[in-house]
């Protein structure tokens, strides 16, 4: 029996081995997508937090281009790299959390599950917020398994450490103060932890955690801590049905279909049988859903509590032969579109040709208008826009005209003379001198108007170095 597990732990292992592998050749073969090239941005100045999320994603890229350059391996490089040891925390958290299911083979099937679906899958490949979010909050959940677990003064280490985990995974993305709120209210309605000193102990640490984020905010009138809990502020309840659906359709996407199903079995199993995961699995997905009653919830949204998940449907007692099979065999197929584009998609209306085809290529082209035009800089005031030309030329300094370039500590810069550029809604049926698009094996994919402006002014954004 021991030969046979050691058997079945060594394919394990190779399999996350490989998928890593695969992941970090994925990273290095596909461009940057806009927001990706923003978050560089984000790592040329580290600060406490940004416009839009805290720094965590920032300092990710940070080590991961000084390790690998300013390539697209650099910027995405510890993405694909804390799956490892993220697959390993919810292998051991299984143990842990689910008492009433046999380990390993509990474990196993946790890690599969989520390294299954087309979230990770796709995303740790890639670099958001999202990729350090499930890395903390899968590592939080074996501190957790360990607090809940243990006696005497171990409880309180554990406690401790889960509290500085989720104060991380603050600092990656703001929704995991769900996972926070939600591990709150598992403690207080279950006598035995609301007994314990380590929950309360954590508390603190966790804020301390979370300081850099909250000092940040504070002395910037709260920005993005506002911009981001302000999203239900105006509520569309006639879409109600529209926003839900879309809910839906974006978590069977991401989770793959048959691993959905799963997720929503172990759900319902772990209200029976499993509070502390029903605690943390269905609070934050109810919060998601009352969102979506007045407007759109972002598919990526949920990411945050599918460690989570990937745990409570093992309390199922479902196989997840197929769904693992069939989350891999789309995760590939998506892959595959990715790199060599089988499917004949129209370059304009493809969504990954459309966010990464011809940055490099624009630039220069904007590079020789420039000299034109005498202009000695470029300007822009879409945030994606202007990080690419960033990121994919250091030829001419780059002014963001867009509000939030503000919140970096650069002053306002002016030159002479700008190359201001804005994308079109469409591709024009001809194109003029004023025009010019990125394209993708000849065909155009996006397109912009390039205008000279006098005086331009706006914020220098950090390139490279």
């Amino acid at each position: 029996m021991t030969d046979n597990f050691n058997k079945q732990a060594s394919l394990f292992w190779a399999l996350l081995v490989a998928l890593t592998v695969t992941r970090l050749g994925l990273a290095a073969c596909l461009p940057l997508t806009p927001d990706e090239a923003y978050y560089w941005v984000w790592s040329r100045h580290l600060q406490g937090g940004y416009f839009d999320h805290p720094f965590m994603v920032a300092l990710w890229i940070r080590i991961g281009t000084w390790l690998a350059g300013d390539t697209s391996l650099g910027v995405r490089l510890l993405g694909p790299l804390s799956v490892l040891p993220g697959s390993w925390a919810l292998y051991h958290a299984a143990r842990l959390l689910l008492p009433s299911r046999p380990w390993p083979v509990s474990g196993f099937q946790a890690v599969l599950l989520l390294n299954a679906t087309l979230m990770l899958g796709l995303g740790s490949a890639t670099m958001t917020p999202d990729t350090p979010l499930v890395f903390f909050v899968s590592v939080s959940l074996f501190a957790l398994g360990k607090a809940v677990s243990s006696s005497g003064g171990r409880t309180t280490g554990w406690w401790l450490l889960t509290g500085v985990l989720l104060g991380l995974a603050f600092d990656s993305k703001y929704t995991a103060v769900l996972i926070g709120l939600a591990l709150g209210g598992a403690v207080l309605t279950t006598p035995r932890l609301r007994k314990q000193a380590g929950p309360w102990l954590a508390m603190p640490l966790l804020i301390i955690t979370t300081t850099p984020v909250l000092l940040w905010n504070a002395s910037h009138h709260w920005v993005s801590l506002l911009k981001q809990g302000g999203r239900a502020g105006d509520w569309h309840l006639a879409r109600a049905s529209q926003f839900l659906l879309e809910l839906l359709g974006g978590q069977i996407g991401l989770a793959t279909p048959l691993i959905f199903g799963l997720f929503a079995l172990g759900g319902w199993a772990c209200i029976k049988r499993n509070r502390l995961l029903a605690w943390l699995s269905l609070l934050p997905l109810a919060v998601f859903v009352t969102h979506a009653l007045g407007d759109r919830v972002q598919a990526n949204w949920p990411a945050v509590v599918y460690p989570v998940l990937a745990l409570a449907a093992i309390e199922a007692g479902r196989s997840v032969r197929w769904p693992v099979i069939s989350g891999i065999a789309l995760t590939v197929l998506v892959y595959g579109q990715a790199v060599f584009s089988p499917l004949p998609f129209p370059a304009a209306k493809d969504p990954i040709q459309r966010q990464t085809a011809g940055w490099p290529d624009f630039s220069q082209k904007l590079v020789a208008r420039a000299q034109e035009t005498g202009a000695s800089a470029f300007i822009a005031e879409e945030y994606g826009l202007a990080s690419q030309l960033a990121l994919t030329q250091n030829s001419l300094p780059v002014l963001g005209s867009d509000p939030r370039w503000s919140l970096f500590s650069f002053p306002p810069a002016e030159v002479p003379l700008g190359l201001k550029i804005e994308e079109l809604h469409r591709i024009p049926a001809a194109l003029d001198q004023d025009t010019l698009c990125r394209q993708s094996h000849g065909h155009n994919v996006r397109c912009y108007r390039v205008d000279v402006v006098k005086m331009p002014s706006g914020v220098q954004l950090p390139g490279r170095a």
